[in-house]
């Protein structure tokens, strides 16, 4: 309920109003399970992802790219297509999957493992291939330092400040400046570290670049939220040459592409089953088939 101006009175009890969330109120509900019968698929891989290219898609799609250019064969992987604006999160299979409802979440078929959170998919297959994550317990630390962190900040990034600043169906000061500010501290806590540090946890590529770059990497590159100008993003220049530096990694540029469903059709490779799919099956080169 409102009372005088633009003041929220809470009430008692809190209900549902289904209409009320702005562009993501069709899939934000407040109780969780499935909500139809509908079984995953599963290809001939022995990873199967399940996912869509948002920054928490886009770490683990860049992770097992990265294994495949090391020619680790058991890192090749299917995957499908999960279209959370049509609610498939909430399908019987994938909550068996992830009982959260969050993409991604992968399976791998030998091990018969169920893996859901992103960071935790990330730490599983650093752990079962023996890649990108030093050896020695302080280096295996401070990369895990930072993995956490973007666990723990990233909510206040897209959540926070890209809900209130982008997706709202209103625009209010308060949030947007308390997310801002926050954002903006992030983004310095980055700059800091990278002033000294080639890569997020020292002088070792980790699993720490993969889970922070799409989500901060993005934002200096003023890519998400139309905010560039807003946060001054240019002003970071250790943060943005860190930023650059990664996106010219090959496995990076073909992670990005996977599940993606917006922006470039050559860009976008809604499901990947071959290496062949990102010369062959990107959306530029399917679309004018299909009219």
């Amino acid at each position: 309920m409102t009372s005088n101006g633009n003041t929220y009175e809470p009430p008692k009890v809190w209900t549902w109003d289904k209409d009320n969330g702005g562009n993501w109120s069709s899939i934000n509900r407040p109780i969780a399970g499935a909500t139809h019968d509908k079984d995953l698929p599963r290809g001939d891989h022995p990873l199967q992802l399940y996912s869509l290219a948002t920054p928490n898609g886009v770490k683990v799609t860049i992770m097992l790219e990265e294994l495949l250019a090391l020619g680790e064969k058991g890192a090749e992987y299917d995957a499908f297509l999960i279209k959370i604006g049509d609610g498939e999160q909430f399908g019987s299979g994938f909550v068996d999957l992830n009982p959260n409802s969050k993409i991604p979440a992968l399976y791998d078929k030998d091990a018969g493992v169920r893996v859901f959170e992103s960071g935790a998919i990330l730490l599983y297959l650093a752990d079962k291939f023996g890649h990108f994550l030093p050896k020695d317990i302080a280096g295996r630390t401070e990369a895990l330092n930072w993995l956490f962190w973007l666990q723990g900040s990233a909510p206040y990034l897209g959540g926070g400040f890209g809900h209130f600043y982008a997706y709202a169906p209103e625009k209010f000061e308060y949030p947007i400046n308390r997310f801002t500010m926050e954002t903006k501290r992030q983004m310095d806590v980055l700059d800091r570290q990278l002033a000294d540090n080639t890569f997020v946890a020292g002088e070792e590529y980790s699993v720490a670049d993969m889970a922070i770059w799409p989500w901060y990497g993005n934002l200096a590159l003023g890519k998400v939220y139309g905010a560039g100008e807003f946060l001054d993003v240019d002003s970071y220049k250790h943060l943005r040459r860190w930023t650059d530096m990664i996106a010219e990694r090959p496995a990076v540029q073909r992670g990005r592409m996977v599940n993606r469903t917006f922006g470039e059709l050559s860009e976008q490779l809604h499901e990947r089953h071959d290496a062949s799919d990102f010369e062959l099956r990107t959306q530029d080169k399917l679309e004018p088939a299909d009219e």
